[in-house]
């Protein structure tokens, strides 16, 4: 599988590259990226071939998007898909009177959540502004789930699904987006949305991975039925599936518990034994899935973009998949690739 390799998204009249190229890090999260560093990331990205490009006014308070259009500005537009997100309004302020965490160096506007009609197609147009692009392809309503709202994640979901909702519905009927979803942590919520709205995507974090596989059960059936794409970001589980069960492995934003290393080691026992990288079977799994055209990783340099690249393109013996799922390290009926 190459980079450059391109798959249908749902239903919808795009296609998308297998990798994309996800921006937090140029946003500045937990340390910062140096402009030219940014920029070149971008570059090499695009000679490999990729060509969809995920940000988010979150990522950075905005940077992340002042930076993806500062990078693709002179692109064909028509050669690469580009995905934001609404949920949150940017408002400028003095960086003394900012809290950035966890962005670093973070461009000088507060965030506050916004999920009405009105703040999103502001939100929607301030997302065009800092991109200096005359559109975004897909749209998703970010951060709706449990992991971030926390006990008021009903009362928000409620507000997303009215204000939100009624807004991208009305943004994609005038042929401003073509598709609108949901980017969350949580493969529930994405499942509640499509059963009570007709969205056509999904960014799903972390929650479909080698480490796991629920969403098997309802929601990815429920996806392939009404012709929903799901892009999974997060696919190494925030670490573990990169750097394999090492001191100090991260799973979920934390240090991986004593039965998640005891199941990724086990799981590179049978990479070794078949000389397949850990991380290129953590990528290449996700993306076997027919509901799910695209990867998306984040990077902060150069050579980690690369290692992303080889990972994608290492060649995997079917028998590999076959002994997983005979080790029971993973779903017998989760689709791998051929």
């Amino acid at each position: 599988m190459k980079p450059s390799d391109k798959a249908k998204f749902g239903r919808v009249d795009l296609e998308v590259t297998r990798i994309g190229f996800g921006t937090a890090p140029v946003g500045n999260i937990f340390r910062p990226v140096e402009e030219v560093d940014s920029d070149t990331m971008f570059q090499a990205a695009w000679e490999a071939g990729v060509r969809y490009f995920d940000t988010a006014p979150m990522y950075g308070h905005g940077l992340s998007e002042l930076r993806t259009g500062h990078s693709l500005r002179w692109m064909n537009r028509d050669a690469f898909v580009l995905s934001s997100k609404v949920g949150r309004r940017l408002v400028p302020g003095k960086r003394s009177e900012i809290d950035f965490t966890p962005w670093n160096n973070a461009a000088p506007f507060s965030l506050a959540f916004d999920y009405s009609y009105d703040g999103t197609m502001r939100a929607f147009e301030d997302s065009l502004q800092r991109l200096a692009l005359e559109r975004m392809d897909i749209c998703f309503i970010h951060d709706i789930d449990v992991f971030t709202r926390g006990a008021e994640q009903p009362e928000v979901f409620r507000t997303a699904m009215d204000g939100c909702w009624r807004a991208l519905a009305n943004l994609r009927d005038e042929g401003v987006v073509k598709a609108i979803g949901v980017g969350v942590n949580e493969w529930q919520v994405c499942h509640e949305a499509l059963k009570q709205r007709d969205f056509d995507c999904f960014l799903l974090a972390g929650r479909y991975t080698l480490l796991e596989q629920e969403p098997l059960d309802q929601f990815l059936p429920l996806c392939e039925e009404r012709g929903a794409a799901v892009v999974v970001g997060g696919g190494f589980n925030s670490g573990i599936l990169a750097t394999g069960a090492v001191s100090g492995a991260k799973y979920n934003y934390s240090p991986a518990p004593d039965d998640i290393m005891d199941r990724v080691h086990r799981i590179e026992t049978v990479c070794n034994a078949h000389g397949v990288p850990l991380p290129a079977a953590a990528m290449q799994f996700v993306v076997a899935h027919p509901a799910i055209p695209s990867f998306i990783a984040g990077t902060r340099t150069v050579e980690q973009l690369n290692r992303n690249l080889q990972w994608f393109s290492h060649s995997i013996p079917a028998d590999f998949w076959v002994e997983l799922k005979e080790q029971g390290l993973l779903r017998q009926d989760a689709p791998v690739p051929v």
